[in-house]
């Protein structure tokens, strides 16, 4: 779908006050990316497409942990460390949507109190949507609109309910897992597979009571890495302890993921993984075009509607069905 004259005007207008880092501009986008009306939809596309020269120079960093681990409290600590240092941060921080009403909290900021008033950080809740991974459909979109406007690192913190977590691990540079000591089988989030995604492991709460615990943990993390093939022959998996509440160990968070960033682009690793990345991207979006217009054609939804039945009723097969549907697509 091509854009007219006036809105391609107005995006040019949106594009030229992201390059100029306003944030009144950059929000209004990303709403703009996530509407799910087909001309917002091109306005977006175009978009991102004009501000493709002005992305990939951020720090793309992907955080999970199960409920508890302390996500947003490890943002708000390693986020504020960051401007610091003069980084400008950006956060998607993507709560989860119920899947009986589709609504969602976003209730994110709260929950980072210091960064949330960081000029130098923005930080954007977004919901879900049911999307596998945890990760709002337009996650990828949003983090390149937050490139162009300035921001070096761009951290995104996935819902982290044991939903399969490719997605953020297939978005980002560094992807880091968020574990608890002392919280029954240390080895529960290697059967999530989370694991195996890790460029690090980080165990939280190593503070008062706890550091023994953390440190137990660690070990036992360690040794169950022994036995797992690496996500990257260029890059051990670290494990490592640190408090998000006292703010000990989050300047070593750092530092790992910027060790990881120099041994992976001297490798070329790094801007190979981005280019996989990007071929992802497009068969995700093209995957999510195939289903709208399955949705969407009048002659496939009334079909569609007959075969629930049928298949619900114990009449038809569901390879059948699928068949049959797909012969209506012409695939």
């Amino acid at each position: 779908m091509r854009v007219s004259a006036t809105l391609a005007a107005k995006t040019s207008d949106l594009a030229a006050g992201i390059r100029a880092g306003d944030r009144a501009t950059l929000a209004r986008a990303i709403t703009l990316i996530e509407s799910k009306r087909a001309d917002h939809r091109a306005q977006a596309h175009q978009l991102v497409q004009d501000l493709l020269p002005a992305t990939g120079k951020a720090v793309r960093l992907g955080i999970t942990g199960a409920p508890g681990a302390g996500k947003s409290t490890t943002i708000d600590a390693l986020g504020t460390y960051l401007t610091g240092l003069g980084h400008s941060v950006a956060v998607l921080a993507v709560d989860p949507s119920s899947t009986r009403t589709g609504g969602s909290i976003l209730g994110d900021k709260t929950r980072m109190a210091r960064l949330a008033i960081d000029p130098n950080a923005f930080i954007r809740p977004s919901p879900s949507s049911g999307t596998l991974g945890g990760v709002a459909a337009k996650t990828r979109e949003t983090m390149l609109v937050c490139e162009a406007a300035g921001f070096d690192v761009v951290i995104v913190e996935t819902v982290g309910i044991g939903q399969s977590e490719t997605a953020v691990a297939d978005m980002t540079d560094f992807f880091m897992a968020l574990m608890l000591p002392g919280a029954g089988d240390e080895l529960q989030g290697l059967k999530k597979g989370i694991v195996e995604l890790a460029d690090m492991i980080a165990v939280n709460k190593a503070d008062g009571d706890n550091v023994e615990r953390a440190k137990v943990a660690a070990a036992e993390y360690r040794a169950a890495l022994n036995i797992l093939s690496p996500r990257s022959p260029n890059w051990s998996v670290p494990v490592v302890t640190y408090s998000a509440l006292t703010g000990n160990g989050i300047p070593q968070l750092w530092g790992k993921v910027l060790e990881h960033k120099e041994k992976m682009t001297a490798s070329g690793e790094l801007e190979a993984r981005r280019r996989e990345q990007q071929v992802k991207w497009m068969w995700t979006m093209l995957e999510e075009r195939l289903t709208a217009r399955l949705r969407n054609d009048p002659a496939v939804r009334s079909k569609l509607k007959q075969a629930e039945a049928a298949v619900a009723a114990g009449k038809l097969a569901p390879t059948l069905a699928v068949e049959e549907i797909a012969g209506l697509l012409g695939i």
